[in-house]
């Protein structure tokens, strides 16, 4: 039986993005990669961090579940 070996194509994880990070996009980053560590994986866990850490949206108010949707699906996420 001749078994051949399958090759997946190679990706960079930012072979797909159009732009470098802002730093609003690099601090949110390293901050949900805090709260997923530290403080849980559900959405209200996320939310609670953000403002806990005081990490606003980018109009500069408090998160909330709706807005968190709304900036991943902005933000491609």
């Amino acid at each position: 039986m001749t078994t051949e070996a399958t090759t997946w194509p190679y990706l960079t994880p930012h072979q797909t993005r159009d732009h470098e990070p802002t730093p609003y996009e690099l601090k949110l980053a390293r901050t949900l990669e805090e709260i997923f560590t530290h403080d849980g994986h559900e959405l209200a866990d996320v939310v609670a961090g953000l403002n806990a850490r005081q990490v606003r949206t980018p109009s500069s108010e408090p998160w909330t579940e709706e807005t968190f949707r709304s900036e991943m699906h902005r933000l491609g996420a």
